[in-house]
């Protein structure tokens, strides 16, 4: 299940972060390892781990470990953990960056695919914060980066399932934020906008009208301007002045009325909406 490489001459802070074989997940990686984290990547493709980590490993001299697992299984969570064994002792960050979206309407969407972003987007995500925050607060220290998205902040015709996963990221890891208030712990939410990954092609969404160039940020600065307001503590990250307005507007409109502007949004190119 797991595999190591780089050097293990010291001992270094250890960092987890799932969904980290492509995208924002493997960025995140990478930033994580330039602030000299130990990384444990977590995704299905270990073939793809086993790549990114090596070159990670190669450029930074930090260590990597593999853990090949579909997080979508109820028990991955402990799982990973029991992979990783007595290095949980020096967890001092968990990303939780796997997901995955649908886009189509929703009775059009196979039942698996929604049960497996449920599964996915919330129970992994939940079940794996909720295992490693005790040990974080007995340690007095702990960063959690839970990647949500601007999509947290309205509903979402078209990718229902996916924005709904995504508005109970928002809203748990900012309750964990204010619990957790001074204990040396913190809980940061990531709400990137489009992002030039493969998760739109996976979403089956490339025809979004959505998807405009000027739109897009590179996974590379979501990462670099995610950590930085991880490290600093920050209760919700969004990355770019647009899609910061656009949460704002997300959150001060009526909601019949968002929910049709992302209607519209999320039609095909060129095709109009009645």
């Amino acid at each position: 299940m797991t595999s190591t490489a780089g050097s293990t001459h010291r001992a270094r802070p250890l960092a987890i972060v799932t969904g980290a074989s492509v995208g924002i997940g493997e960025a995140l990686a990478w930033e994580l390892a330039v602030h000299g984290y130990d990384l444990a990547l977590v995704a299905r493709d270990r073939t793809r781990l086993d790549e990114v980590g090596a070159e990670i490993a190669g450029a930074h001299g930090i260590t990597t470990t593999s853990v090949g697992l579909d997080l979508t299984d109820a028990n991955a969570p402990e799982a990973l953990l029991e992979a990783l064994g007595g290095r949980t002792d020096r967890l001092d960050v968990v990303v939780n960056n796997a997901g995955f979206g649908k886009f189509g309407p929703f009775s059009t969407i196979p039942v698996d695919d929604s049960d497996a972003m449920i599964q996915l987007n919330i129970a992994a995500l939940t079940r794996l914060t909720r295992l490693v925050i005790p040990g974080m607060l007995e340690r007095g220290r702990g960063r959690i980066l839970n990647v949500a998205s601007t999509a947290a902040f309205q509903p979402g015709p078209r990718m229902a399932v996916y924005y709904a996963t995504k508005a109970y990221v928002l809203s748990f890891s900012e309750a964990l934020f204010e619990e957790l208030r001074g204990s040396g712990v913190t809980v940061t939410t990531l709400c990137p906008g489009p992002t030039k990954t493969e998760f739109h092609a996976r979403a089956d969404m490339e025809d979004s009208a959505l998807l405009r160039k000027g739109w897009i940020m590179s996974a590379e600065k979501v990462a670099r301007l995610g950590y930085r307001g991880m490290a600093r503590g920050k209760r919700v990250v969004t990355p770019g002045l647009a899609n910061r307005l656009g949460t704002i507007l997300g959150r001060i409109s009526p909601r019949g009325f968002a929910a049709r502007v992302v209607y519209r949004l999320q039609a095909p190119r060129g095709r109009k909406t009645a």
